[in-house]
Parts: C-alpha cells; sequence; structure tokens
C-alpha cells in the first residue's frame, strides 16, 4: 500500500525486536500504521518488502519517502524527527555523548555478547571481539542499572532506554542476562509505563 507523504508505517512482527520500534512508536505519541510481516512463514524474503530492506528483516520504518531499518536507528531517527516527545537530548548538550552510547550498546555489544555465550562459541583472545566479553557487557549493563535514577540519563526517559531495556527485559525473560536486583528494578520501572503497556497490549492481540 502507497503511503502518503508523512504517514508512517512500521514493518512489524510481533514476535521479534520489532517490539522495541512499535514501543518507540507509542512513545513518540504519533499515529502510525503497522504492516504485518510473518517472519514465521518468510513473508519477509517477498519481493516487495526485500525492495524495502534487502536484508529482509523487521522492524523496518518507513516515513513517507524515508526507510530506516535496525531498531537502533530507527529509534534515534523518530527521537530527532519529533523532538517534542522529549525522547533524546538536544545534538549540542554534553548528556548526547552518552546517550549514543547507550543507544547503539544495545545492537553492539549486549547482542553479540549474549549470543555469543548462547550458542557456545569459543571465548576468543580478548580485545579481538568488537563487543567485548559477555562477563564485561554484563558488568557494564549492571551497573549501568545500579546508577540509573531512574533512567540511564537520570530522570530524562530516553530512546536508549527503550533499546537497552528491551533488551533487558528481554534478557531477564529468557535467563540470557543474568538476574541482578538494580537490573530487575529498572526492567520493573520500564514495565510500568504506559507507552510499553500499550504495546503490549498492541502485540498480545496480534496485530
Amino acid at each position: 500500500m502507497a503511503t502518503t507523504q508523512d504517514e508512517i508505517v512500521l514493518y512489524h512482527w510481533h514476535q521479534s525486536r520489532s517490539t522495541m520500534a512499535r514501543w518507540m512508536l507509542e512513545e513518540i505519541g504519533q499515529p502510525y500504521r503497522v504492516e504485518l510481516v510473518d517472519i514465521t512463514s518468510g513473508q519477509q524474503q517477498a519481493p516487495g518488502f526485500l525492495a524495502i530492506n534487502p536484508m529482509g528483516k523487521v522492524p523496518t520504518l518507513k516515513h513517507g519517502a524515508t526507510i530506516v531499518s535496525e531498531v537502533s536507528a530507527i529509534a534515534c531517527y523518530l527521537a530527532d524527527r519529533f523532538p517534542e516527545a522529549g525522547l533524546a537530548p538536544a545534538i549540542d548538550e554534553p548528556r548526547r555523548g552518552p546517550y549514543l552510547k547507550w543507544l547503539f550498546f544495545a545492537p553492539g555489544c549486549i547482542e553479540p555478547a549474549v549470543i555469543h555465550k548462547a550458542m557456545g562459541w569459543p571465548e576468543a583472545r580478548r580485545g579481538t571481539l568488537g563487543w567485548g566479553s559477555y562477563d564485561d557487557t554484563m558488568k557494564v549493563l549492571a551497573d549501568a542499572a545500579i546508577n540509573a535514577a531512574p533512567w540511564l540519563l537520570g530522570e530524562q526517559f530516553t530512546a536508549a532506554d527503550v533499546v537497552v531495556g528491551g533488551q533487558v527485559r528481554w534478557g531477564l525473560q529468557f535467563g540470557t542476562i543474568p538476574k541482578h536486583p538494580a537490573l530487575e528494578a529498572y526492567a520493573h520501572r520500564l514495565g510500568e509505563r504506559p507507552a510499553f503497556k500499550r504495546q503490549m497490549q498492541l502485540d498480545g492481540a496480534g496485530g
């Protein structure tokens, strides 16, 4: 279906990383439309979808003529495109640096470290992996949760909390991230956000 100039469309599957993109959309409060891509039946390999995202992955966001894939990139785009939602420090703020670090720490460090451990791959020589070791990654993550007051950047909830928080909640649920009181408290605070509850309700309905 063709999109209008300003329409936001999320190509989405409710049992995937795409839930974080939908949570982000609920946080910004802008109207959007969902196009379900059933990755369990191979719809992500359909020529029409591959023309939008050649990787055949969800989530993918289309905003008018702009196409963005990858969860952190989508979150970054939406936070900057809709600054009135207050989900990102301004580009000239000192907190912009830590914000970007956390925004890309989730896919750049947490996820590969978790997958490395889950797959039982042998430990690499220290320093050769861009994401670091699993133990180092989990320590950094736990320390961040300990210092979250209540969010990664203090009082301001940001898109970084969506992507890091999504990884934390998923990891705690499935046991790929070790239980830690601070991480569990952080996950609980995230779960109380109205936008998160809306995303869960919408995806729970399968739509």
